[in-house]
């Protein structure tokens, strides 16, 4: 299991020495493939159906992680838009319309932020449903990578998945020998011997890729609104702002972080991106709990992971199909399903209350198997808690 003993005693006590705001260590490097498994498929999978620009893609979403690194100081993770990009996928929208619904989200992103009106849904939804939704977010991503990545290579696949789950749950926590680095390293050696060229063919692809100036049109904007942002207006909320606020607290109790500040680095990600070509990107309690879990603990990993990804879209951009092959989907299930781990055992703080946790699994079940299920999890699981404190009061008693 992750580093249990890390996480109680960061409860409990200040640190004996203040932990630096950006480090860079073989446990910040390991951290910043922590939430490999969620962003790199999304990412693939948008430039793939929609025809973006591979290089300044990558350019711009390693630019945002390098951002945010260095402004919170902290492993806070950059994601494309989950919903966003799962709609993009499926109907292969075009990019203009991807950039539009970027920027439509960024400016209410911006609006809610600015009216206040952020910080009162933050007070308004009590911390069963935040537990309810990162529980739903955590059985998403643990089925991911059970279902969809782990049997994509046959039975090589589910061998280098079992190898690369041992490794993992044996140096778990391990600061000395970090595990992702194992399993990074377990990839490129299984790819290489499946696909011996392609360390050859990546580096042929070497030249120089930058991004270009763009607007979005007014349509552009409209539409991605209508068929993009509203769809992912209500995980974003949840996951991206209310979510990740609650694990800083869990995992940095002595750094705590505002609803406003991650609603305003939110929102102005999103009205940079769609004039550079950039994808949609938000924070995630996901991408925190897999840099957490695999060594990650200041703002030095997500710089590590930015820098990573922005190299690659500069330099690399046309060898993106090697790229992409270089990381085997088994090794993404293993790391995707340890990141859904952290999410999932967060809910121990509600076994006090069998009434709210009652409420967070209701919450999560909604929210993994309903459409809109993040929406209809919050709505139900806020009129749930208010009846549970009703009865609490003996309004409801005879």
């Amino acid at each position: 299991m992750p580093d249990d003993t890390a996480i109680r005693a960061s409860k409990t006590a200040q640190p004996a020495s203040p932990t630096p705001r950006i480090r860079f260590d073989r446990n910040e490097l390991a951290g910043a493939f922590g939430d490999l498994g969620t962003d790199f498929p999304l990412i693939v999978g948008m430039i793939l159906a929609s025809g973006l620009d591979a290089g300044t893609t990558l350019i711009l979403f390693g630019a945002m992680q390098l951002t945010t690194g260095l402004a919170y100081g902290l492993p806070m993770p950059v994601q494309p838009l989950k919903a966003m990009a799962v709609i993009v996928i499926t109907q292969q929208l075009a990019p203009e319309i991807l950039y539009g619904g970027g920027f439509a989200i960024g400016i209410v992103m911006l609006l809610l932020t600015l009216s206040g009106a952020l910080g009162w849904l933050g007070r308004a939804i009590p911390l069963s449903v935040i537990r309810g939704i990162q529980f739903g977010l955590g059985l998403q991503l643990a089925l991911l990578a059970l279902r969809d990545f782990l049997p994509s290579g046959g039975m090589p696949g589910y061998a280098l998945g079992a190898l690369g789950f041992a490794i993992t749950l044996a140096l778990l926590g391990n600061r000395r020998f970090p595990p992702a680095l194992l399993l990074i390293v377990l990839g490129l050696t299984y790819t290489v011997v499946a696909a011996p060229d392609s360390p050859a063919r990546l580096l042929g692809s070497f030249g120089l890729s930058l991004p270009a100036l763009r607007a979005p049109s007014v349509s552009e904007v409209w539409t991605g609104f209508l068929l993009l942002a509203i769809p992912q207006i209500p995980l974003s909320l949840g996951n991206s702002i209310f979510a990740t606020e609650q694990i800083v607290k869990d995992l940095f109790p002595h750094r705590p972080i505002s609803i406003r500040k991650l609603g305003l680095t939110y929102s102005l990600m999103n009205l940079v991106n769609p004039f550079l070509g950039g994808i949609p990107t938000c924070h995630g309690s996901g991408g925190m709990a897999g840099h957490y879990a695999f060594g990650g603990r200041t703002g030095g990993s997500v710089v590590i992971e930015g820098s990573i990804y922005a190299l690659a879209g500069l330099f690399f951009a046309a060898g993106f199909e090697q790229i992409s092959l270089l990381f085997p989907r088994p090794i993404l299930a293993v790391i995707l399903f340890f990141e859904a781990l952290v999410l999932l055992r967060l809910i121990r703080d509600r076994l006090h209350s069998p009434s709210e946790l009652a409420i967070s699994l209701i919450v999560g079940l909604f929210a993994v198997g309903l459409p809109y299920g993040y929406l209809v999890g919050l709505i139900i699981g806020i009129a749930l808690d208010r009846l549970a404190q009703r009865r609490r009061t003996g309004l409801f008693s005879e």
